[in-house]
């Protein structure tokens, strides 16, 4: 292995999409000194970094040469190839941060050689600073590189440490995938907003609007089971709604969708998943119920 000199405080981002892009730009709000470094082969994907202190290059090795931290953020399905083209050029002191999914520790060590990988889940709100990123490292990370990779996913969001790698698998469907659950819900609701007689643009208002205040109220200590009986007023128009919603299983569907993003996040990461394996348990098809009831009774009292 050809070894660097001692690395700086600069990162290396090997790949420079949009999660690569956030994390960047949310290291250099955090420190402006920071040095970062983006390679890609696509220079077109380059282009967006044009306007910022960020220095790129289409050499992936060049651009790992001294850094603290290497990122990689490419996809999964290139992971392999990227990793053994770095494997002489990463250093035994450089420590590697992988938002690849599904990919996990172990094949890392095997592709590049090195010891020193945290492996994270972060999702799509980073790109505006309100990520969430579930993060995994064994015995090969001290305790100082920990605090800087924690560092790192901070600049754009919520950090939370997980003791088995496996969990990561259970981030990646609530959180990691989450996103895209809660666009969906938004999309239904601005519809049924036109086919009531709104004008789109004012239903977006609404809803977007609606959906920004509702996940404001829920804090870290709040029950949103609680919040929801709070808004509910016995007889009314929420309720019915609501009402509507548990007789349609909306709860239990949701919890399926969170299940079969943890199996096809286990399956990318190579485990054999059981047919049965991580299917909602058959009580969820009941809660749905709770969406109608506790609500007029825990009013009342």
């Amino acid at each position: 292995m050809t070894h660097n000199p001692a690395p700086d405080r600069s990162i290396a981002f090997i790949g420079g999409g949009n999660m690569a892009y956030a994390l960047a730009s949310g290291i250099l709000r955090a420190d402006a000194d920071r040095s970062v470094v983006v390679s890609d082969p696509v220079s077109e994907q380059l282009a967006r970094f044009a306007s910022s202190p960020v220095r790129t290059t289409l050499d992936n090795t060049d651009a790992v040469a001294g850094a603290s931290i290497v990122v990689l953020a490419v996809k999964p399905q290139v992971m392999e190839g990227v990793a053994r083209e770095l494997a002489e050029a990463i250093d035994p002191q450089q420590l590697v941060v992988s938002i690849a999914a599904g990919v996990t520790v172990s094949a890392l060590r095997a592709w590049l050689g090195s010891s020193a990988i945290v492996r994270c889940m972060p999702n799509t709100p980073a790109l505006v600073g309100k990520g969430v990123t579930g993060l995994y490292a064994d015995s090969g990370v001290s305790e100082a590189q920990r605090a800087e990779a924690e560092q790192l996913l901070r600049a754009v969001g919520d950090a939370v440490w997980f003791e088995q790698e496996g969990e990561l698998d259970a981030v990646t469907a609530l959180s990691g995938s989450g996103p895209a659950y809660f666009f969906a819900v938004i999309e239904a609701l601005i519809e049924g907003g036109v086919e009531l007689g709104l004008e789109r643009e004012i239903a977006h208002r609404l809803v977007t609007g609606t959906a920004i205040g509702a996940a404001t109220m829920v804090g870290p200590q709040d029950d949103p089971g609680e919040l929801r009986v709070r808004v509910t007023s016995p007889g009314g128009t929420t309720e019915r709604a609501l009402s509507v919603l548990a007789s349609g299983g909306v709860a239990h569907t949701l919890r399926q969708a969170v299940h079969g993003a943890w199996q096809r996040s286990r399956e990318l990461s190579g485990v054999e998943v059981d047919g049965n394996e991580g299917s909602a348990p058959p009580e969820a098809a009941d809660s749905a119920a709770t969406l109608s009831r506790h609500t007029g009774e825990e009013r009342r009292t």
